[in-house]
């Protein structure tokens, strides 16, 4: 992380040196009470919006924005709002792909800096990329390697999940996976975050030797 990174503020505190944060909602208006001043405050401070969401739930998205006073139809023509599907992102190869994933999240980060703004605000509903969660550990240890990746970076990457739609070890993994946390509305440093090289070791034990891992 660059140390000329400036705080963004976010969840009632301030967004500092760990900046991929998991977020647990289990409704519409817990996420949009927390997640609108975020997207609100970057807009106006000249930040770039870029959202993975279903498609069906761009349209009440966007009509969520307009209440909070966004003109959408402005931001999105000047690339300054950037709204994706998963087929778009996590699904690009038809089902998820971590390491293509990976790839992805950089060149969207990237893009943000080739079309002039000073920073990418990114939020992801992570829930969206995996059918049943049949991709799990997959989806586990590519939210594993962004901790690697990430830190070459400014730009916040906010991963929200639907809580009504994960087991308790699922949500236990995701947790593990993020350095700071949102829960219940309150952002917080993870004391459950594990680091990386710590959590490749558990995982392969707990599901063999086959399974590759890469920092």
């Amino acid at each position: 992380m660059s140390s000329t990174a400036q705080p963004i503020a976010f969840g009632g505190s301030m967004l500092r040196e760990h900046r991929h944060v998991c977020t647990f909602f289990s409704s519409a208006v817990e996420e949009y009470e927390t997640l609108l001043p975020f997207i609100c405050d970057g807009i106006n401070c000249g930040h770039r919006a870029y959202h993975v969401l279903p498609d069906h739930h761009k349209e009440d998205h966007f009509q969520r924005l307009r209440i909070a006073g966004i003109d959408v139809e402005r931001v999105m023509k000047t690339r300054q709002l950037e709204v994706a599907v998963p087929e778009d992102t996590y699904l690009r190869t038809a089902r998820f792909n971590k390491d293509a994933m990976l790839v992805l999240i950089q060149e969207a980060l990237k893009a943000g800096a080739d079309l002039g703004f000073p920073l990418t605000r990114m939020i992801a509903h992570a829930e969206a990329a995996v059918d049943d969660w049949k991709s799990s550990n997959d989806w586990v240890e590519y939210e594993m390697r962004l901790n690697s990746v990430l830190p070459n970076y400014d730009d916040p990457v906010i991963c929200t999940f639907d809580a009504n739609l994960l087991t308790v070890p699922h949500a236990i993994d995701i947790l593990r996976t993020h350095p700071m946390v949102i829960i219940g509305g309150v952002f917080v440093e993870n004391s459950f975050f594990t680091r990386p090289q710590d959590f490749i070791r558990e995982v392969q034990l707990r599901t063999g030797p086959s399974r590759s891992y890469r920092g």
